[in-house]
């Protein structure tokens, strides 16, 4: 058993990053004058689906190939991150377009429904009786570095695979209510 057990970890660590496996990685961004954007130091490794778009493409196309352990710093280009900024995404609205008008303020988010589907928008200003969104991701435009290190690889599993993304151990579907 114990011969068994290390030929397991040396299949383990020689396994380089792919499509459809489970990769977890501690990570740092910055942005381009140093400041910290997001990290896992707090909440833990990110574990995502590599090759079913779970993360930004600049970051997944770096991490292709890499092993457990590795570290690196990956530079990722605005249109490689989240976009560059679309102007047309900014628009005004009327304050009445929003449930509880009354308490609608700059730095609030609401999730909108828009021809590509959900996506979150920013109110920006409020003057009056008009509201200013902000439909870009509040990355968008910038130019991103991460400091990042591959703690873990592992094949998916088909449900993972089906859904298209990583299920931990909180993770529920609420199709799964009936079986």
């Amino acid at each position: 058993m114990d011969a068994l057990r290390f030929i397991t970890s040396m299949i383990k660590k020689v396994m380089n990053i792919a499509k459809d496996q489970v990769v977890s990685i501690n990570y740092t961004l910055t942005d381009v004058n140093g400041q910290v954007l997001d990290s896992s130091q707090e909440t833990g490794p990110l574990s995502y689906l590599h090759g079913n778009d779970n993360i930004i493409p600049g970051l997944e196309k770096a991490l292709e190939g890499k092993t457990e352990g590795a570290t690196l710093k990956v530079s990722v280009p605005a249109a490689e991150a989240y976009g560059l900024r679309d102007e047309q995404l900014v628009i005004n609205v009327p304050k009445s377009q929003f449930q509880d008008a009354g308490t609608v303020e700059e730095g609030m988010q609401f999730e909108a429904e828009t021809s590509d589907g959900s996506r979150i928008v920013t109110v920006t200003k409020v003057e009056g009786d008009t509201v200013t969104i902000d439909a870009n991701h509040p990355l968008a435009g910038m130019d991103l570095n991460f400091d990042v290190q591959v703690v873990g690889i592992r094949a998916a599993t088909e449900e993972e695979l089906e859904h298209g993304h990583v299920h931990d151990h909180g993770h529920h579907h609420d199709d799964e209510d009936e079986e």
